[in-house]
């Protein structure tokens, strides 16, 4: 359950302001349909954040507890520092040129804004730290639909009004303990 928690909290917090929660906004505002948004949401999220766990359960198989430590101890840590940038979406990542319908430009534009995203490398962070890939996948997946199922029901108005610096700050802190408690030796327990 520790892992669970500590993914979507982790998550759910990074994903305030994240590109991912801007290209809610702008599918909502487009298509006006939030059942089919949600739900290409979901599918392009499990799909992404499973393949990243994966990978990240895998790592802990190739390398040394050692090194996994020190990996993870600094990769949590620049997580913290790439938390506090702020994000921007790309026009193509809108899926704005196919003609996919509202699942499918959703699913489309969802999993390829996650590709390379500060929390998909959290995923695979957290799939090795914690060594329990599904519970990570999940807390991370609902994570994600924490933060952008309101954005597409609220949009722009709940954007404007929420702290984005204060929320990013607040993950910040959280990865860069996790960092810190990592290279401190705090998942030897867990052979890392």
């Amino acid at each position: 359950m520790e892992a669970f928690f500590i993914s979507t909290g982790l998550v759910a917090l990074a994903e305030i302001g994240d590109k991912t929660q801007l290209l809610a906004f702008i599918l909502a505002a487009r298509f006006r349909k939030p059942g089919p948004i949600v739900l290409g949401i979901l599918i392009a999220t499990l799909v992404n954040h499973a393949c990243a766990g994966a990978v990240g359960s895998w790592i802990t198989t190739q390398v040394s507890p050692q090194t996994l430590r020190w990996v993870l101890g600094v990769g949590f840590i620049a997580m913290a520092a790439w938390t506090l940038i702020p994000d921007k979406i790309d026009e193509e990542e809108t899926g704005g040129k196919f003609r996919l319908g509202v699942l499918g430009t959703t699913i489309v534009a969802f999993f390829l804004a996650e590709m390379g995203d500060k929390t998909q490398i959290a995923t695979v962070a957290l799939a090795a730290r914690f060594n329990d890939l599904w519970p990570v996948v999940a807390g991370t997946t609902f994570g994600m639909m924490i933060a952008n199922v309101p954005a597409v029901f609220v949009g722009d108005k709940l954007a404007h009004k929420m702290p984005v610096r204060l929320v990013h700050g607040i993950a910040a802190i959280i990865f860069a303990v996790l960092g810190v408690l990592t290279l401190l030796g705090a998942g030897e327990s867990l052979g890392i």
